[in-house]
């Protein structure tokens, strides 16, 4: 019973930890990656795909994505998509290939993105804690029910919160990394 209870936190801990880094990808750092442009949605024929369902991206140079739709008609809708996303891109279209050049991080900007960084660290912090917090008053429940003693309790929180605070120092590794990247110039 307390096993299953330790596997079931860690996994859900393991998934915070790859939401925060889904959501720091979508961040951009000084380089162009392809991963960038994921969360872009296209309208497609009535309803909205993503933009990698549309079109093959590929990075030209560390300042460049190239997108190139495999439907000519669609080059519109990708162009109106990149624009429109919050990423602040203007794609440079030549016929059915579309350049998208990223600009420079200005000191400013990069702050900001810091800022924004540290505030998904904290709520990846966030969930973890609530997790531990599940956890611990599903041991609670248990001892109340008698099906586990005191002593299996203290120790399951005890493990609980060395579970806790390993992937709570994996978010802060995490967000050291990305804010050096963010930094380089």
């Amino acid at each position: 019973m307390i096993n299953e209870i330790k596997l079931d936190a860690e996994s859900r801990m393991k998934k915070s930890i790859e939401s925060l880094k889904a959501g720091l990808t979508k961040l951009r750092t000084g380089r162009a990656h392809t991963s960038l442009l994921d969360h872009v949605t296209v309208s497609y024929y009535g309803s909205d795909v993503p933009l990698t369902q549309v079109a093959s991206i590929t990075v030209t140079d560390s300042r460049t994505l190239t997108v190139s739709p495999w439907e000519s008609n669609m080059v519109a809708a990708i162009e109106k998509a990149i624009m429109s996303s919050d990423l602040g891109l203007n794609p440079a279209t030549s016929g059915k290939v579309m350049r998208v050049p990223l600009p420079p991080l200005t000191e400013e900007r990069r702050k900001d993105m810091i800022r924004v960084v540290r505030q998904e660290g904290e709520h990846a912090r966030v969930a973890i804690r609530n997790i531990r917090r599940d956890a611990n008053s599903d041991y609670k429940s248990l001892l109340k029910e008698k099906e586990i003693t005191e002593d299996e309790t203290r120790q399951a929180e005890d493990a609980t919160q060395k579970l806790t605070d390993k992937y709570i120092k994996e978010v802060d590794a995490i967000l050291d990394e990305k804010e050096k990247d963010l930094m380089e110039v």
